[in-house]
This record gives structure tokens, C-alpha cells and sequence, in this order.
């Protein structure tokens, strides 16, 4: 379905609720401004962090989860799990009280079993399944993660019972069910949707949702709000907010004039923290995050293909100052993908120093000594891993200067940056990850191998068979020490091609009136309301 078709059918749907800024929702409900809009409402299908946050932990749940506390997987829909000695098979038990959403477009006949775990992977695996062909087969995180290769099948054993069977043992396959892109998703809505007998209609098991989430899907509006209505049969504990907006407000300033003015309840990515943590009737809340900011320098193209300019433009980038300025000391200058908190990161011997005078040489020896002009993408839309990309940009501009190289900083609208990036248009791309999972292959794999190159994640388009080969070995056991020892070998690597510059680690934050209360923060896998109330107070 066309993006164009797409949207007039989510119009036309929304439209028998019209939209009112003077909503209840408003003066009742909760409301979050967020920093942009959700490229799906299927975290399957992409791996923006807008997606993620306005997805994976409202509408839907997984298998798996994560331990906020201590990054332990713990039970989800599935209520436990058993692995067999030669990590092959994989058995969970479903949990057997878990309704899904009844909304004005599907009412469910029945709870969660086996069948909806069943279909929500075979759509990803089986190239025959219409809901695989609906989406052209685009799962960028499992393509990523080669899934169609490590999974062979994925049987049923009763109504509540499945087991996947792998095709060899892979140290991290529990933590990417986990991840907030291994969402369960409803066999009898996908099964009504093909009843209807219209190609194009497949494609609303992605658009209209239907999950067994805390939130139910109820109105869209681009680059305007999402609205939500409480599930009051979520499994997992009642709910107290009975209403959710997210209040898309891309600017940073908007967003924060909207929480000093209480129009939003909470906001995204503030600026300013000095100011809210100086207000009684606000509060900041602060989390380590797992994630990495970095420049990706496109390798396939000119002149980004040879290693010495690559090394060239790490070198005359000031990291120190880009942290002083960018995240106003709020990080730390990453020394490689690794965040420190990582198990498997490695302090390195030699840290990449700033050096105008290696910087030239390096361009010298690469036959540019006179420079060349570099277009430098950034993200429109603020980040945990970068607040202001832009600014970023400007920095970087300045460095490059100083070595002769002339950088024009390009961006575009969020949905339209994100598709060019994928398709490999740029020359070089501030960008980031936060990691889904607290499995260090999650930082590898999906930013640097030679799969996720194919589908589009990897944005340096790098594909090194030594990499891919570590990473390999590193999966095929659980031995801790055997693991590090390869990830170690990995990030040599890296240190030698420079396909990538990590700038950053950055904490998250998000600030919030102080009539909100509980966490809405995650390590990984975006935010939640499900655990948050909101107390009386002033009609904001």
C-alpha cells in the first residue's frame, strides 16, 4: 500500500471520531509530546526509534522481556521457557489470561494462543504468507539478525505450547525475542483481513493496529496525534491511564514551552534541565541508556571507500567539544560502539586522538590533500543518543574545515531521511542506535554486518567476512569469556577500517509535570505508561 492510499484510508477510518482539541483527552487524559511520527505502528517492520516508542510497550507485548533493574530477560507472554542442552530447540509456555484489543474495527472471539505467536514469525520466515509479501518482505531487524537463517521452523505443540527449532545454537536468539521488534501480534485479525478479499487491506494489520499491549490503537492523525484508550483487560495489571495522546511536537522548543505551560504532561528529549529541575511543579527523570551516537561514512561510495579518508575525518573530529556543546556534558566520549556498562566492552590500549596535522597527512596520503566537499547528513528529530544533530553538524563543519574539506549539511523530513538513508544515498550520516537488548551482539550485528548491510540498518554498508565471521563464533556459544575474547577481535576491526565514529553515549530523559507519576523510562525498548498515573490536581 501506497504511502498516499495509506493515509487517506487512515483519514477516512479516523474521521468517524472527529478530532477536537478541546478532546477530554486534553484535561482528562495523559498527554506526551513526542518528537516526531511513527513511520508504522509495527515495530516489525522498522527500527525507528519513534516507531518503537509509540508501539512496542503501548499496543503490544512479546514473548520476552527485560528486567528494568538488573537487564535479566523475565517472563512476558510467555510464563516460562526451556532450552535444551545443544541450545537448538527453545519450548515457551504461554500464558493462558491474555485478551487481545477489541476496538472498532475487530472484536477477538478469543485469547491468545499458540497460533498468534505461530503466525506473528511465520509472516517474517515464510516468503508465502501474504502478511510477508504485504510488507515485501522489509524486516529490517531480522533480516539484521539473519533470522530467516537461524530459525528453521516454528512448531505447535498444544493450544498453549510452541518450540522454535534452530538451525544451530545462537547465544542471543532469547534476547532478540526480547527486543521490542519481536511483538506478538493477532492470527485472528490477519485471518480477517485476508476474508475481506482486498490485497491493499493486508497492509492494516500494520497501520490498524491490534495487540495485547496496555493501550488500544484509536486515531492517527500525521504529524499531529496519536490517541489511545486504555485495554481494561490487559493481562498483566490494571491500567490507570485511561486516555494517552502523543502530541507530536518535533521541535524541541515547542515541546518545552508545552510542559512549562502544562499542555503536555510529559515531553520527550528536554532541553533546558537546569530550568525544569529548578520547578516544584516539574520533575526530569533520568536513565543509563545502552546507546552510541556516530558519524557512518558511507564505504561504497567515493571517497568513503578508501579506509585512510575514513580515518582522516575521525581524526579532525573534536569529540570533547561535541560533548560539551551537544549534550552539555550529559555523556561520555565513546571509545567504541561498546557503551562501558556493556559486559563485553573492552577499554582500548590506544584511544583515537584529535589531530589536525594526522588528519592531513592521512588526506595527503590518500591523494586529497586539496580536500573535497562532503555532504553530511543529520536527523531531523531529536534522539537519546543525539538531542541536536544539527548542531552536531555545525561542529563537525567547523573541524572539517580546518583539514579542507567543505561540508554542506543536509537533512529532510524524518520518513523521507530514514528511506534515503536506508537506500544508501548519503556520502556520510550523523546517526545512532540504542540497543534493544542488553546482548552485545545487538550492537553489532545490526550496524555492521555484512546482513544488515543488505537490509539497510547498516548504514556505512560495510561488509567485512572477518567481522561477520567473529560475530559468528561469538554467537555459537554461551562461554562468557569466549564471547568477549571475539567481540574484542571485533571492535579491533572496526579501530582499523573506521567504517564508523563513535562520538557519544548519551543518558536518556524525559521530563514531566509532578501530577505524573512512575516510570515511563526504559533501558531498552523505548517508553511505557503502562506502570504510570496521573494524580488530581489543576485541569492542565
Amino acid at each position: 500500500m501506497t504511502g498516499y492510499l495509506m493515509l487517506a484510508l487512515l483519514t477516512l477510518l479516523s474521521g468517524c471520531e472527529p478530532a477536537n482539541t478541546e478532546d477530554s483527552i486534553f484535561t482528562d487524559g495523559l498527554v506526551y509530546c513526542s518528537e516526531g511520527s511513527p513511520t508504522s505502528f509495527n515495530p516489525q517492520l522498522v527500527t525507528s526509534g519513534t516507531t518503537i516508542d509509540a508501539t512496542t510497550r503501548q499496543i503490544y507485548n512479546r514473548l520476552l522481556d527485560f528486567n528494568r533493574d538488573n537487564y535479566q530477560l523475565e517472563p512476558s507472554l510467555a510464563r516460562s521457557w526451556h532450552v535444551t542442552n545443544d541450545g537448538k530447540k527453545i519450548t515457551f509456555y504461554l500464558r493462558k489470561d491474555v485478551a487481545f484489543h477489541q476496538t472498532r474495527y475487530f472484536k477477538p472471539t478469543r485469547n491468545l494462543n499458540a497460533d498468534d505467536v505461530i503466525f506473528s514469525f511465520e509472516r517474517i520466515l515464510n516468503k508465502n504468507n501474504p502478511f510477508y509479501r504485504a510488507a515485501r518482505g522489509n524486516y529490517p531487524f531480522f533480516r539484521g539478525i539473519k533470522f530467516e537463517q537461524l530459525v528453521e521452523k516454528v512448531e505447535r505443540i498444544d493450544d498453549y505450547t510452541i518450540r522454535f527449532i534452530l538451525t544451530r545454537p545462537d547465544a542471543s536468539f532469547l534476547s532478540n525475542l526480547g527486543a521490542p521488534f519481536a511483538v506478538i501480534l493477532s492470527k485472528e485479525y490477519a485471518d480477517q483481513l485476508i476474508a475481506q478479499n482486498e490485497p491493499s487491506m493486508l497492509s492494516m494489520l500494520d497501520y490498524l493496529p491490534i495487540g495485547t499491549g496496555p493501550f488500544m490503537y484509536k486515531e492517527y492523525r500525521p504529524n499531529a496525534f496519536i490517541r489511545y484508550q486504555r485495554h481494561d483487560q490487559y493481562w498483566k495489571h490494571p491500567v490507570a491511564i485511561e486516555k494517552l495522546i502523543f502530541n507530536i511536537t518535533p521541535n524541541n522548543t515547542g515541546r518545552l514551552t508545552k510542559l512549562l505551560t502544562h499542555e503536555c504532561d510529559v515531553i520527550s528529549y528536554p532541553i533546558a534541565p537546569q530550568e525544569i529541575r529548578s520547578r516544584d511543579d516539574l520533575q526530569l527523570e533520568e536513565v543509563t541508556s545502552f546507546n552510541v551516537a556516530f558519524l557512518a561514512f558511507n564505504t561504497i561510495r567515493p571517497p568513503f571507500d578508501n579506509p585512510l579518508v575514513r580515518q582522516a575525518v575521525s581524526l579532525a573530529i573534536n569529540r570533547e567539544a561535541i560533548i560539551n556543546a551537544v549534550y552539555f556534558d550529559q555523556a561520555e566520549i565513546a571509545h567504541s560502539l561498546l557503551p562501558t556498562a556493556s559486559w563485553a566492552y573492552n577499554e582500548p590500549q590506544t584511544k583515537l586522538p584529535y589531530s589536525i596535522e594526522q588528519a592531513k597527512q592521512l588526506l595527503a596520503d590518500a591523494g586529497l590533500e586539496q580536500g573535497f566537499t562532503l555532504d553530511l547528513w543529520a536527523i531531523p528529530v531529536q534522539r537519546a543518543y543525539n538531542p541536536d544533530a544539527r548542531k552536531m553538524a555545525k561542529l563537525i563543519r567547523s573541524d572539517l574545515a580546518r583539514i579542507g574539506i567543505n561540508v554542506n549539511i543536509i537533512t529532510y523530513e524524518w520518513s523521507t531521511f530514514l528511506r534515503k538513508l536506508s537506500d544508501g544515498e548519503h556520502q556520510a550520516a550523523l546517526v545512532g542506535w540504542s540497543a534493544d537488548h542488553p546482548d552485545p551482539d545487538n550492537f553489532f550485528t545490526p550496524l555492521l554486518s555484512c546482513s544488515s548491510a543488505r537490509s539497510g540498518s547498516n548504514r556505512s554498508f560495510w561488509c567485512n567476512r572477518n567481522f561477520d565471521q567473529l560475530l559468528a563464533k561469538a554467537l555459537s556459544t554461551r562461554n562468557a569469556k569466549q564471547r568477549r575474547d571475539y567481540y574484542l577481535q571485533a571492535q579491533q576491526l572496526i579501530s582499523e577500517e573506521f567504517p564508523l565514529l563513535p562520538i557519544a553515549h548519551a543518558k536518556r530523559a524525559q521530563a514531566k509535570t509532578s501530577l505524573v507519576q512512575g516510570n515511563i523510562l526504559t533501558p531498552f525498548g523505548g517508553i511505557t505508561f503502562a506502570d504510570t498515573k496521573k494524580l488530581a490536581g489543576e485541569k492542565q
